[in-house]
C-alpha cells in the first residue's frame, strides 16, 4: 500500500506469530517498524532478518515507563511514529474460577495497557498530521466460549473502548479500529497442537465457515488496510477476520435440516 511508504509503525506483542506476520506485512509495504514486546530473543531475530526498517525494544506494556520509552525510541531511530497496533495479549485465564489477582492482570495486559498507550502516544502522532491505532478485539469479545472469562471480557471491552476512543482522538486526527480475528495459527495454536497446522484446521472446520483456521497474513493483510489512506473514512469500527465465526449460528457449518430429516 503506497499510503504506508515511509511510515512509522509501533506493534507491541510484535515478537508473536501473528505479530511478525503483521511486522512483515508493514516492512513489505515500505513503513519502519518499532518491535514492541518482552520476547528479546524472537523480536531480535525477526529485526534482524527483515533489515534497517524495523528495530526491535523490549517493552513491558504494563510499565509506563516503557511505553514513553518505545515512543522516544520510534522518534529517534525513525523520526516520529503514526501508527500503533496495539496486539500485545495473555491468555491468563481460569474461567470464572479466576482469581482477583489474575484478573487484574489479564485486563492489565489485554485492555488496559492499550488504551493508555493509545492515550501517550496520540500527541506524537497528531504532531505528524495524524495517523491510525488498530487495537485487537477477538471472537472471543462477541461470543461466549468454554472455560474463557478474563480475557473474553477484556476483548469485548476492548470493542468499546476502541469506539470512544475514535471519538476522542479524532481532534489529534487519528483513526481508531479494532480487529477481531478466528482461530489463526498462533503461538497458542502451535503449542497445543504441538505445532501440527492440520490438526488445528481438523478442529477449527466445524466453527468456521471457510473450514479451517486463519493465518497471520491474512489477519495483517486487515491491520495495514485500516492504517492505510484506503481507509480514511473508516474509524470506530470492527473488522471480523474469522472466516465465518461470527456469522453463524449453533448449527454451524453441519446441515440442520439434514440433522432434522435423519
Amino acid at each position: 500500500m503506497k499510503s504506508l511508504n515511509g511510515k512509522v509503525a509501533i506493534v507491541t506483542g510484535a515478537s508473536t506469530l501473528i505479530g511478525e506476520g503483521v511486522v512483515r506485512a508493514f516492512s513489505d509495504a515500505g513503513t519502519n517498524v518499532v518491535m514492541a514486546d518482552i520476547n528479546e530473543d524472537d523480536g531480535n531475530k525477526i529485526a534482524d532478518s527483515l533489515g534497517d526498517n524495523v528495530a526491535f525494544l523490549k517493552t513491558d506494556v504494563t510499565s509506563d515507563a516503557d511505553l514513553d520509552a518505545c515512543i522516544a525510541f520510534a522518534e529517534k531511530t525513525f523520526g516520529g511514529v503514526d501508527i500503533l497496533v496495539n496486539l500485545a495479549s495473555t491468555y491468563l485465564d481460569n474461567g470464572i474460577a479466576t482469581n482477583r489477582e489474575d484478573w487484574l492482570a489479564s485486563l492489565n495486559i489485554n485492555l488496559v495497557s492499550a488504551m493508555v498507550f493509545c492515550d501517550k502516544i496520540a500527541p506524537a502522532i497528531g504532531k505528524r498530521g495524524g495517523g491510525a491505532i488498530v487495537n485487537f478485539s477477538s471472537i472471543a469479545g462477541k461470543r461466549a466460549q468454554p472455560g474463557r472469562m478474563t480475557y473474553s471480557a477484556a476483548k469485548a471491552a476492548m470493542l468499546q473502548a476502541t469506539r470512544n476512543a475514535a471519538m476522542q482522538l479524532q481532534p489529534h486526527n487519528i483513526r481508531v479500529n479494532t480487529v477481531s480475528p478466528g482461530w489463526t495459527w498462533s503461538n497458542i495454536m502451535v503449542q497445543l497442537t504441538e505445532d501440527r497446522r492440520e490438526k488445528a484446521d481438523s478442529v477449527a472446520a466445524p466453527f468456521h465457515l471457510l473450514k479451517r483456521t486463519g493465518d497471520p497474513s491474512e489477519v495483517a493483510a486487515a491491520v495495514l488496510f485500516l492504517c492505510s489512506d484506503d481507509a480514511s473514512f473508516i474509524t470506530g469500527t470492527d473488522i471480523a477476520i474469522d472466516g465465518g465465526y461470527t456469522a453463524m449460528g449453533p448449527e454451524r457449518i453441519e446441515d440442520a435440516v439434514s440433522k432434522l430429516a435423519e
